[in-house]
């Protein structure tokens, strides 16, 4: 990918957000430990992931993102893998008829484990202790022992994302994913009494199904209606753990990050000349660059240019992350410095990590209007800029939480601690997430049937 890059050579660069651990050989003991382990993803998957969402940058496939804040070590299970690979494909079904094309289906899972804090330290009970930084790299208990950065969790870390994966695969190939199977879920859904909206669009889905049954598209005549490419994603914030898994691809000779098909950078740990930006600048995987506020539009000149120096369509997806009512202030700088470069890039919206909020209660939620509404705004913006909508990313679960207010089902503040469960950042549960699926899906159509110059 880079001539003369070397996977280690991201050490001589400035880090921020990872951790220090006290035992040095203990912790080159694990790195020698996982390089000698398989990649958890091959280099034929990252580059069909890249084909992929090359078709996405040009309006003709669209990303669909999304997964837990943090996976935990306590909460793994394949009941919890099941229900939001389930949740997953209704949401790809319901975008996939408003986009009108393919819906590329990209879990925050099996890698999900590390998160960037705002602070190295909290307070809990009025005691000051290091801050979570998810399972992979500290524990959540409130103790000092827990709260130590322990290189054997990369290990754990390891056999869970193996494990996920092998479910995920079997998922995807074994008939779970079938289209007509997937949908009946979604018709559930659709007949809350509140739900008439989304019902009639279910209905119609329901329609364009019958129509191919009767024509003799099913799953005898046609494989694709009973399985799915489902693929994986995390944050590369350990760098511990993403050379240790970096391998040469035996094909092309290039270096493939074997954690995840597609990797990403944090808003906090985007600098063009640190640590996270070298590494990630060398391998072939897709790349995810998330854009916040303070992202000028100098700044993404010079990430596209160390990130795609080819400007290889596919390579790097722009993760639009501003907050509700300000994203027509930010995103219209960034487009036109796309524009200016001519680059390739996938346009890619996350309504989550800008509308965090202290809820009267204490608990740290998102509104679900204020997703809605981010989610509207990157639209709006793109429709203007003539530019391409090409996904969305979403911190959710398939589970019954209650961590994000709002929605059809209505959770209230007073709601929030029947089912808090997330270790880190509030995720939208299932009805939630379904239910955007479906409000996404009008906007996508919306955009269509305006006659938009760009066609999705």
């Amino acid at each position: 990918m880079t001539k003369g890059w070397q996977k280690s050579d991201w050490r001589a660069k400035p880090r921020v957000q990872m951790p220090d651990y006290m035992d040095s050989a203990a912790l080159n003991a694990v790195e020698a430990q996982l390089a000698k382990y398989p990649p958890l993803v091959f280099a034929g998957e990252a580059r069909r992931l890249k084909k992929q969402l090359a078709l996405a940058s040009e309006g003709k496939a669209f990303l669909l993102q999304g997964g837990d804040c943090a996976e935990s070590f306590a909460e793994f299970s394949a009941d919890n893998i099941r229900d939001t690979f389930r949740v997953m494909l209704q949401m790809a079904i319901v975008l996939t008829y408003g986009a009108k094309v393919p819906v590329i289906k990209v879990g925050r899972m099996a890698g999900q484990f590390a998160k960037p804090r705002s602070a190295p330290t909290e307070v809990i009970g009025g005691v000051e202790y290091p801050s979570y930084r998810g399972d992979i790299i500290n524990g959540f208990e409130a103790t000092p022992e827990a709260r130590q950065p322990d290189p054997q969790r990369m290990l754990q870390a390891y056999t869970q994302a193996a494990a996920s994966l092998n479910l995920l695969r079997a998922f995807s190939t074994g008939g779970f994913a079938d289209i007509h199977r997937v949908h009946s879920w979604t018709l559930g859904f659709a007949e809350h009494d509140k739900a008439d909206r989304y019902r009639e669009l279910s209905n119609r889905i329901s329609d364009a199904l019958d129509f191919m049954t009767a024509a003799g598209v099913n799953a005898e005549t046609a494989h694709m209606l009973t399985t799915v490419d489902f693929y994986t994603s995390h944050e590369a914030l350990l760098l511990e753990y993403e050379e240790a898994l970096c391998r040469v691809d035996s094909i092309s000779g290039q270096n493939v990050a074997g954690s995840g098909h597609m990797i990403w950078i944090g808003d906090r740990t985007r600098q063009p000349d640190g640590a996270h930006v070298e590494f990630c600048r060398g391998v072939l995987n897709p790349i995810g660059l998330k854009c916040g506020p303070t992202t000028t539009a100098e700044d993404l000149k010079v990430l596209m240019a160390k990130l795609n120096p080819q400007n290889e369509a596919g390579r790097l997806t722009l993760i639009a992350r501003f907050g509700a009512g300000k994203v027509a202030e930010h995103l219209p700088r960034l487009v036109k410095a796309v524009k200016d470069e001519g680059a390739n890039v996938v346009w890619s919206c996350d309504p989550m990590h800008g509308n965090t909020i202290k809820s009267p209660s204490g608990y740290k939620t998102r509104p679900f209007n204020a997703v809605l509404s981010e989610v509207r705004e990157f639209f709006a913006v793109h429709k203007s800029e003539g530019t391409i909508p090409g996904g969305v990313h979403f911190e959710m679960t398939g589970k019954d939480v209650t961590e994000c207010t709002g929605g059809l089902r209505a959770v209230t503040d007073e709601d929030l601690s029947d089912r808090y469960h997330t270790a880190c950042d509030p995720r939208l549960n299932a009805s939630q997430s379904l239910e955007l699926a479906f409000l996404v899906a009008e906007e996508l159509l919306a955009f269509r049937e305006v006659g938009h110059r760009v066609a999705l």
